[in-house]
């Protein structure tokens, strides 16, 4: 039976107006996304997208405007850290970004005592936090990128000591190892409790903490979250590999020790790459799921070598993609990672034709780091399917004046708060 929850329309000049929500039609033969004629065939290894000056101007401008990877990172500290840095070296990214990130972790440690003190201090963690994930975007492929990220983290929970609702940092024992996640909570009142859930990843060059700053917009509305690493980054101890599924099993079953969630609630979601997980999980748990929340994750043309080869191209990332998408692989050549994709094809495994709970997939049709044939591929199997798709959009559907955050508010909370009612 249709829902009904109607997503907004987009609105764009000269572009003509779609949003549609949609439930699944019958599978049709599945077309190969368009590529880029433009865009150049990638072969051997891959070349950088950017000359440094071409990078520092993009990088600059991305601040200035608060667009991704920059949203949150103050402008004045990125111009301080670039007019330190003269190539393209990721070591000497990352100390530009680490010695501006220290500013403000020294000015954190000296901001005083009382409430005054510590309000001043949060904000400065919160500064260094964003300044030291930086350093260390989009992986930890030299040393200094490597440094920088353990100094993330801590600055990080210097910053979240301040929360209120408090975060709480959870191990839940894995494989032999541990994985770390965040759990934050609405207010403990009798009405909250037991609280509706949301889970979720971070993406490719995101990590938990991210999310868990994002999420906190779901705390005014009675929901908690559940954040972690996706498989093959952070502190998650599993690889981006068939069956890493079962890291978000394994938090699932730890909800179920909680008396204060509500583990009958809860929504798995995930964005740009972390929707590949959200999507896998929404079908292999499927009885403990409320719905999943698709926004820009691959399914199956994403992982095929042509796409590959033109999307690595892509100057909407803001560089080094290739070394982050392999990273991810765990994989250093392009052959090697051109040939490990498609191990994780939805469609291969034939897990897009098996039931699902509810899902959302959002995305833009400019896409052009996960294509948005993508998207179609998913509505058109399995069970019950809403599609938010932004004609004017980019990657997870962002552009044509839809950031994040006007996603977040006026289609995915929405569509959230349905399915846990």
């Amino acid at each position: 039976m249709p829902s009904p929850f109607t997503p907004p329309r987009p609105r764009r000049a000269r572009v003509r107006a779609l949003a549609a929500l949609l439930l699944a039609p019958p599978s049709i033969a599945h077309a190969q996304p368009a590529a880029d004629p433009s865009a150049p065939v990638l072969s051997g290894q891959v070349p950088p997208t950017r000359t440094w000056p071409e990078l520092k101007a993009e990088t600059q401008r991305r601040a200035d405007a608060q667009l991704y990877p920059e949203v949150g990172l103050d402008p004045s500290d990125v111009a301080a850290a670039l007019a330190t840095i003269t190539s393209l070296d990721r070591d000497e990214w990352a100390a530009a970004f680490s010695r501006q990130a220290a500013i403000w972790e020294d000015a954190a440690r000296r901001a005083g005592t009382g409430a005054a003190g510590a309000a001043t201090a949060a904000r400065n963690w919160q500064r260094a936090w964003r300044l030291y994930d930086f350093a260390a975007w989009p992986t930890p492929n030299s040393p200094g990128k490597a440094a920088a990220g353990p100094r993330a983290r801590a600055a990080f929970l210097a910053y979240a000591a301040s929360l209120s609702p408090r975060l709480e940092v959870v191990r839940i024992p894995i494989d032999g190892a541990t994985l770390v996640g965040y759990l934050r909570l609405p207010a403990d009142t009798s009405s909250a409790r037991p609280a509706p859930l949301v889970l979720l990843a971070s993406g490719l060059d995101s990590h938990k903490e991210d999310a868990a700053e994002s999420a906190a917009a779901y705390l005014p509305h009675g929901i908690g979250f559940f954040a972690i690493d996706m498989p093959g980054t952070g502190q998650n101890p599993l690889p981006a590999a068939p069956g890493s599924e079962r890291a978000f099993s394994a938090v699932l079953d730890w909800l179920r020790t909680r008396p204060e969630i509500d583990a009958g609630r809860v929504v798995v979601q995930g964005t740009s790459w972390s929707g590949y997980w959200s999507a896998l999980v929404g079908i292999t748990e499927r009885a403990r799921l409320r719905g999943a929340v698709v926004q820009g994750g691959p399914v199956h043309f994403y992982f095929t070598p042509d796409w590959q080869r033109r999307a690595l191209a892509s100057k909407e990332y803001l560089f080094d993609l290739f070394a982050a998408r392999a990273a991810l692989y765990r994989v250093t050549t392009l052959d090697d990672f051109l040939a490990y994709g498609p191990k994780l094809s939805l469609l291969a495994s034939d897990m897009i034709n098996q039931p699902s709970a509810p899902m959302l997939v959002l995305n833009g049709v400019h896409d052009t780091q996960v294509p948005i044939e993508d998207l179609d591929l998913l509505m058109r199997h399995g069970s019950a399917t809403w599609g938010w798709i932004n004609p004017g959009g980019f990657h997870t559907g962002r552009g044509g004046g839809w950031d994040e955050t006007r996603i977040f508010n006026e289609v995915v909370l929405p569509w959230v708060q349905q399915m846990i009612r």
